[in-house]
């Protein structure tokens, strides 16, 4: 079967109502205090991670979450739809035809949370600190490109990238470039605990028991100048440690909205249910799941070893049987929706087949079964993630080809754990820092891939990347990451297993819900209000 391109209309941040469900008891979500935001995400003061929320440090979808709500950056994601809009700056463009100077006018009169100034000096100061920093796990490679950051006077700030990069200015629409007051952040290390000062929509107070966040408190931001209108005065974020507990506190009215996360079962029952009090919306997504690989481990260095388990792998079943079709089949990092999409593994492999994939090992004198384990984070990315492995490890024993193991662990040990090489095979999440192919790719590859990943691809990182970046109209880079999304399925590095759908299941009573999340998947609060 050839699944060659399935398109899916870009997604402009609009979650569409799919039902009208059962409602509850008084609360929240009747009240007309804080919008109350229900999720299953963890924060928590780690070794490895002593302050979860500083810019330097943060880069999954849940502390991103936080960010882009009290941090500014020059650039923002609009309320729907791709292409950023200014923010921290009133205009901001290439300065050349090479897609090589970035220059940005700050808006005058900018203030940090706390009365300082902020100015050009604080947008240098932020950029600086987070490449001197280099946080191991942060996201410190979506500024690997610049070369200097010049301040020419308060208000303007000069990018001088190593080369050109059409898609930079996605990348400081990021919490990657967030700003930090310099009189605030140390210029050298990392914060401790949870304390946030910037200068974004709301001011962040939290509430910790045993070095864990427990309560989110986000209160309007009476300096915050910029381009996002807040509809509400606060939000409040609450943490529950299933997602069961969390969908009992929505029903009762004690939160209003959910985002993250939802089980497929809880999505099915929500999606079925009649009567009024909650709405499930739902919209295409872009989070994507794969298997990452150690190719230095003995077990999986060996690439016939990976195309059997591309082979054997069935995407259907696993949609089907492990999400109730809550997500779709994945046959390449780069999704569905995103300019340039195509499937290559399907287009390699085809279906599922044990025969091809035991032709694969033989020829690579591979003796069978290869013993591996499959480990997976079991507290970040839902309560799913157990069920989705316990189904691919049925199908790989039941090839006979494989004798594989599966094993949880928490998520403060599994990131830096798999970072430095633990794991042989392990379970990830994406979801895209901007939505661009770029982002589904070079992330990946090369020397400071996000993964820590020994893989390496000359081709992609030195030569399909850097040619797509030049090209400001991003239809026209489409053919690279097609090239570089076919070497990936010849080499398995990686491993794409399904893509996500968006969610939001809120009261309803709860007004803009269907503004919730923008293109990267993030949430927007201060689209949240109360009304019909």
């Amino acid at each position: 079967m050839n699944r060659k391109t399935l398109a899916l209309p870009a997604l402009a941040a609009l979650l569409a109502p799919v039902l009208v469900a059962c409602g509850g008891s008084d609360g929240a979500g009747k009240g007309s205090g804080a919008i109350v935001i229900g999720t299953t995400d963890r924060f928590e003061e780690t070794t490895d991670a002593p302050a979860p929320f500083d810019p330097a440090v943060a880069y999954d979808i849940g502390a991103w979450n936080v960010l882009h709500s009290t941090f500014q950056t020059l650039l923002r994601l609009p309320r729907s739809g791709t292409s950023p809009v200014a923010d921290a700056a009133s205009k901001c463009a290439f300065g050349d035809r090479k897609n090589e100077q970035f220059r940005c006018t700050l808006r005058s009169g900018l203030k940090f949370s706390n009365g300082h100034a902020l100015t050009a000096e604080d947008v240098k100061f932020s950029i600086d600190r987070a490449r001197k920093i280099n946080f191991e796990n942060g996201p410190v490679s979506l500024l690997s490109n610049i070369d200097s950051v010049e301040t020419p006077n308060d208000l303007e700030v000069v990018f001088h990238l190593k080369s050109p990069d059409a898609t930079f200015p996605q990348k400081i629409a990021t919490p990657a470039a967030a700003i930090l007051d310099s009189e605030t952040y140390a210029k050298d290390k990392i914060g401790n605990g949870f304390q946030v000062t910037g200068s974004g929509p709301y001011t962040l107070q939290t509430q910790e028991k045993d070095g864990r966040v427990v309560k989110a408190v986000f209160s309007k931001n009476k300096n915050y100048q910029g381009s996002v209108e807040v509809r509400n005065d606060k939000v409040e974020m609450r943490f529950f440690d299933d997602a069961k507990s969390m969908e009992g506190a929505l029903k009762a009215g004690d939160i209003d909205i959910i985002n993250r996360t939802l089980t497929p079962e809880q999505l099915g029952r929500m999606r079925g249910a009649t009567g009024s009090g909650v709405r499930l919306l739902e919209a295409p997504g872009q989070e994507i799941s794969f298997l990452a690989f150690n190719t230095d481990d003995p077990t999986v260095k060996n690439k016939a070893v990976r195309q059997a388990m591309a082979q054997v792998i069935d995407r259907q079943a696993l949609a089907r049987d492990s999400y109730e079709r809550t997500s779709d089949p994945l046959y390449s990092l780069v999704p569905s929706g995103i300019t340039g999409h195509q499937n290559s593994f399907s287009n390699k492999y085809g279906e599922p087949s044990a025969d091809k994939a035991r032709t694969l090992l033989k020829g690579a004198n591979i003796t069978t079964p290869v013993s591996l384990t499959l480990t997976y984070t079991d507290d970040h990315y839902g309560e799913a993630t157990a069920k989705a492995f316990k189904t691919l490890q049925k199908q790989l024993n039941a090839s006979g080809l494989f004798n594989a193991k599966i094993q949880g662990v928490k998520w403060s040990d599994f990131r830096p754990e798999a970072a430095k090489g633990k794991y042989a095979v392990y379970g990830m999440g994406w979801y895209p820092d901007f939505p661009d192919p770029d982002n589904f790719v070079a992330p990946f590859f090369g020397k400071d891939n996000f993964l820590r990943s020994p893989y390496q691809n000359a081709r992609i990182s030195t030569q399909l990347i850097p040619d797509s970046r030049e090209a400001a109209q991003r239809e026209a880079a489409a053919k690279y990451f097609q090239q570089a999304q076919d070497i990936v399925a010849e080499e398995v590095p990686v491993l794409p297993l399904w893509q996500g759908k968006q969610y939001v299941a809120a009261r309803d009573n709860v007004t803009g819900a269907e503004w919730a999340l923008n293109s990267a998947s993030e949430i927007q609060p201060w689209e949240l209000g109360r009304g019909v």
